[in-house]
């Protein structure tokens, strides 16, 4: 059985990752950390210096402000980590970094399969069309998300830039009077109603598009990769994981 520490657990994905784990017997929430206000059928902290429970793991699923009491936390009780938050800035992604040369840490912008599935086939595209297809990709959210562009779009731009010579993002075309450039990748984002999460890929060339789309029905996705990559996390050795290592185990 392993046992999680639940941050954010009074949030939307909070309660679809309590409701992922009450589907199961393998896993259990002891406790959970929410700067908010709420109760839950297990404790709920305000801040980690206060949580008695001693987990296997901490599922995070919160705000970037929380960061870096998490990891002291993580580092101070040597427990493993998995981040599904988004929105770090580069300082704190370096921060996670380090952090994983101490304890396991699973980093990823998003936990769906799909998704990830998605950025494979991206890369297979840009080894082949990359020179001769301008790459654009657009992400689509619910108005109550923080960050734009994604963690997951700019988790598939990464993924393709790796497979191109050079390239450069672009994020808000109208401040540009002028063609676009060949090494460009566009990203694109849409905020509005209830949209889980769509995000699709768009290789133009001459005369023909190919595009790669994924659609998130629920939350409930993601929620399931974040839970198993708890289980996955548990008696790992210190580094840093992401969902290629979850699939490839």
């Amino acid at each position: 059985m392993v046992k999680i520490l639940l941050n954010g657990c009074l949030g939307k994905m909070g309660q679809a990752v309590e409701a992922c784990v009450n589907s199961r017997d393998d896993v259990m929430i002891i406790a959970g950390v929410d700067i908010a206000d709420g109760e839950r059928v297990y404790p709920v902290y305000t801040c980690f210096v206060d949580v008695e429970e001693q987990a296997d793991v901490i599922l995070d699923f919160s705000n970037p402000l929380v960061l870096d009491d998490m990891l002291d936390y993580a580092i101070g009780h040597n427990t493993p980590v998995i981040i599904c938050t988004t929105g770090f800035s580069d300082a704190q992604v370096q921060k996670i970094k380090d952090a994983a040369k101490q304890i396991p840490v699973f980093y990823s912008g998003n936990m769906s399969l799909g998704i990830n599935m998605l950025i494979e086939l991206s890369k297979m595209a840009a080894k082949v069309l990359s020179n001769s297809f301008d790459v654009e990709i657009i992400e689509k959210h619910h108005n109550q998300k923080l960050d734009a562009p994604s963690g997951t779009a700019i988790m598939i731009a990464d993924a393709i830039s790796a497979e191109m010579k050079d390239s450069q993002y672009v994020y808000d075309r109208h401040a540009y009077r002028k063609k676009r450039e060949k090494d460009e990748i566009g990203i694109h984002s849409v905020r509005g109603g209830t949209i889980v999460g769509e995000h699709e890929v768009i290789f133009a060339g001459h005369d023909e598009v190919l595009s790669i789309k994924h659609q998130a029905q629920s939350k409930g996705v993601f929620a399931a990769g974040a839970v198993n990559a708890a289980v996955f996390i548990k008696d790992k050795p210190a580094g840093l994981y992401d969902m290629g290592d979850l699939l490839s185990n």
